[in-house]
């Protein structure tokens, strides 16, 4: 059974390099490529692949949040994120969005193709260090429900949590009695410690997080 695939990257060289070691496999077929996550949203819509190869950080639409939104409008595509990011808050940040797979672009073809084969077949696939610590996770022992997003601070939180509430800078500021100034840098901040790229994107994770309901 040939697996159809999507690549979205925003670099035309690290997409024609992954083309190359696609086409040398029987059994994958490469549908479309995008070069963000908007094109790619598009062309899992015109194309129906199987698997999307998605890169984390692309111009316009975060990989996170077409991730997040491929899960919801065609949840028969799964999702493999193919990055450089290695750092917790981006595994678990993707995790949450409804990636099946997580690999770094150092892996080796061989690893490549057998997680787009795993994640086909309905399985979740990461990389050896990934894995160690998505299962360190659950393998630990029982401990109270962590907050999301530790790494912000309470005001930062708060502010957040209202973000996904889907209200604008202004009437933060007015809730929490600062300046719209205040609220801006705290949004930057914010953007920055949740690795987002745009603000439907830090919206998108919010909610994803249980935050805004």
């Amino acid at each position: 059974m040939v697996t159809r695939v999507l690549i979205a990257d925003d670099h035309p060289v690290f997409r024609a390099g992954m083309l190359t070691v696609l086409q040398d496999l029987d059994d994958v077929e490469v549908v479309a490529e995008a070069a963000d996550g908007r094109d790619a949203l598009a062309r899992v819509a015109e194309h129906a692949p199987d698997v999307v190869l998605m890169d984390l950080r692309m111009p316009d639409l975060g990989g996170l949040e077409a991730t997040a939104r491929i899960r919801v409008e065609h949840p028969e595509t799964a999702v493999i994120v193919l990055t450089m990011d290695s750092d917790d808050d981006s595994i678990f940040a993707a995790l949450r969005t409804g990636a099946r797979g997580y690999l770094l672009k150092e892996a080796e073809g061989n690893d490549i193709e057998r997680a787009i084969g795993g994640v086909a077949r309905g399985e979740a696939v990461f990389g050896a260090g990934i894995a160690e610590r998505v299962l360190a996770l659950f393998a630990g022992p029982r401990q109270a429900p962590v907050s999301p997003f530790p790494q912000l601070t309470p005001r930062e939180h708060e502010v957040l949590e209202m973000i996904a509430q889907g209200l604008d800078n202004a009437q933060i500021a007015r809730r929490l009695v600062l300046s719209d100034k205040t609220v801006r840098n705290r949004v930057s901040d914010i953007l920055a410690k949740v690795h987002a790229r745009s603000r439907a994107e830090m919206v998108a994770l919010a909610r994803d997080a249980g935050l805004g309901t």
